[in-house]
């Protein structure tokens, strides 16, 4: 199996389209591709229904991190598998046509059973802070529990980087798989060889799963779709961690 587990169209900074994504992906000769935008799943709906046969769409998006320590912080990317969200669709289904607001989405998270009432959901931790994302990078911690309250996989991104500015020390890996952290991206084209084979001893010193990906942009970037892969292995014991939305395969 040929694996490429971090994808980028034009729902947020690439240049395909993402039906154009897995139509590439698949003459690539992919057989899984995961489409992770900058902190959006508005690709999914679109790569979905463009899936050509045979080939397996992982729904994913990157989200902008940061790490704060001692009055400085420094910014990361957390890649999250296969995570539920609750769409504006079902939202609109409980407005019955009206206008939509608060209660619309409490009974839409009180389906999924996140909630027990309405009044829960209005409460600080969900929709007393009018629970979303902001573009704004938030705190990696927070992000990796929303990934995992999610029922997703959250995987670090290209973590020794440094052709690309400041990196987090190990300390902060290692923190972050006692909270949850399931892997860390060693072949990306932005790592050396020798930072690609520190990743790896990391990631075996933690027990944690390693992937390798493109970072695919379009004409954005030269890296080409299928450019480094992820070990079938790890791509199938994260399918087996995920509890939010399954795979999907034309």
């Amino acid at each position: 199996m040929r694996i490429d587990l971090h994808t980028h169209s034009t729902a947020s900074d690439g240049t395909f389209t993402p039906a154009q994504v897995v139509t590439a992906a698949a003459g690539a000769g992919l057989d899984v591709v995961a489409l992770t935008d900058h902190d959006t799943t508005a690709g999914w709906a679109a790569a979905e229904a463009a899936l050509p046969p045979g080939l397996t769409l992982v729904r994913g998006a990157e989200l902008s991190c940061r790490w704060y320590t001692d009055g400085d912080s420094i910014g990361l990317h957390l890649l999250a598998y296969l995570f539920d969200h609750v769409s504006i669709q079902e939202v609109r289904g409980y407005a019955a046509g009206g206008t939509v607001g608060r209660p619309h989405l409490a009974h839409a998270l009180i389906a999924r059973g996140l909630v027990g009432t309405v009044s829960e959901a209005f409460g600080p931790r969900w929709l007393g802070q009018r629970y979303r994302l902001p573009k704004a990078d938030i705190d990696v911690f927070h992000a990796l529990a929303l990934v995992r309250a999610a029922g997703g996989v959250p995987v670090f991104a290209h973590p020794r980087a440094s052709v690309r500015g400041r990196i987090v020390p190990d300390s902060l890996i290692v923190d972050l798989a006692g909270a949850g952290l399931a892997g860390i991206e060693a072949d990306h084209e932005d790592h050396s060889p020798q930072e690609r084979e520190h990743v790896r001893a990391l990631a075996k010193e933690l027990d944690l799963l390693v992937t390798g990906s493109s970072d695919f942009h379009g004409s954005n970037k030269s890296v080409t779709l299928g450019a480094y892969t992820t070990d079938p292995r790890a791509y199938h014991r994260i399918v087996e961690l995920a509890r939010g939305v399954p795979t999907v395969t034309g």
